[in-house]
C-alpha cells in the first residue's frame, strides 16, 4: 500500500522552526491557467523558495475564496479539469521538487468521487494531505480513518469566531497543521492581517502541538514577516493567482512574477535575529 508524505510535511515544518523561521505555504488551483500551466506555476513557486505548497481542486462553489481565485477556478473549470488532473499536479510537482504537496478541496467532490479511491490516489501521488475547509470535525470520522491509513494530513480550518473549546476538538481530529484563517470572510488580499490573527495563534497553540500557520489575506512580505512574528507558517494564495491572472496569457511571465512573489515572500518570513 502506498503511503503519502505526512512526514515529509512535518519534517518541513520543523526544519523551518530550527532555522529560526516561518514556512511558506502557497497555495495555486490545478489546472490554472492549464494543467501544464498550473504544474510549471507549482515548480516555479517551490523554486522561488516555498516550503510546501496546497493545490486547490476548482470548484463551482468555493465558499472559502474571494474574487481572484474564483476567477482562476472558473478557467480551471471551463478547460475541463478534472480530479485526475489535480492528482496528475500533486505527483508532477512532488516528484520534481521533492516537496511537500496537499490538496485543498472542499468535501463535496472527494464525497463523489470515494473517499477509499481519493486517498489511496492522493498517497500514490506522493500527496502529503489535505486542506477540509468545509468538512465538520464532527462528521470526519471516515475520512480520517482514510487518511491515516495511507498517511496523509488532515487539516482542518479554525476561524477567530471558533471558541477555545471548539479549537481543542478540532485540533485534537486535525494532523499535520492547523490552518488558522485569519479573519472572517473570504481569501484575498487585505491591507492588514492584524490582531485577531495573532489571538487566533496563541489560542489554537494552547490546545495542541500542531504546527498553525495563518492565510487568508497575506500578499507581500511586509504582512509575512508581520504574521511569520506569530505564525509558525504563512499561508498566501490569492497574491500568487493574481501575478499568473495579471500576465494575461504569458507563460514565461506569470512563472517569472510568481517566483519574483515567493522569493520576496521567503525573505519576509525569515524572523529578524
Amino acid at each position: 500500500m502506498t503511503t503519502g508524505n505526512i512526514q515529509l510535511l512535518s519534517d518541513t515544518l520543523a526544519k523551518a522552526k530550527a532555522e529560526n523561521r516561518a514556512a511558506l505555504i502557497a497555495y495555486l488551483p490545478a489546472g490554472f491557467p492549464t494543467v501544464d500551466g498550473g504544474i510549471a506555476a507549482i515548480k516555479a513557486v517551490f523554486d522561488g523558495g516555498a516550503d510546501v505548497v496546497e493545490v486547490g481542486l476548482p470548484h463551482s462553489d468555493p465558499v472559502l475564496d474571494g474574487p481572484v481565485i474564483q476567477t482562476a477556478d472558473d478557467i480551471a473549470l471551463r478547460g475541463g479539469v478534472k480530479i485526475a488532473d489535480v492528482m496528475r499536479t500533486v505527483k508532477e510537482a512532488h516528484a520534481a521538487t521533492g516537496k511537500p504537496v496537499l490538496v485543498m478541496t472542499y468535501w463535496n467532490p472527494i464525497d463523489r468521487y470515494g473517499i477509499e479511491r481519493f486517498t489511496e490516489e492522493l498517497a500514490a501521488a506522493g500527496g502529503a494531505g489535505c486542506i477540509l475547509p468545509d468538512l465538520p470535525v464532527q462528521e470526519s470520522a471516515v475520512w480520517r480513518e482514510h487518511a491515516d491509513k495511507h498517511g496523509l494530513a488532515t487539516v482542518f480550518v479554525v476561524a477567530p469566531s471558533s471558541k477555545d473549546e471548539r479549537l481543542a476538538t478540532i485540533t485534537a481530529a486535525g494532523s499535520g497543521f492547523v490552518y488558522a484563517a485569519s479573519l472572517m470572510g473570504v481569501t484575498g488580499t487585505r491591507e492588514s492581517v492584524g490582531e485577531s490573527a495573532a489571538d487566533l495563534v496563541r489560542r489554537t497553540r494552547a490546545t495542541s502541538d500542531l504546527p498553525v500557520c495563518v492565510g487568508l489575506g497575506v500578499s507581500n512580505a511586509t504582512q509575512a514577516k508581520e504574521v511569520a512574528g506569530f505564525a509558525d507558517g504563512v499561508i498566501v494564495g490569492s497574491a500568487f493567482v493574481q501575478r499568473l491572472l495579471d500576465a494575461d496569457g504569458d507563460e514565461a511571465a506569470g512563472l517569472t512574477a510568481v517566483r519574483e512573489l515567493a522569493a520576496e515572500l521567503t525573505e519576509g518570513v525569515r524572523r529578524a535575529p
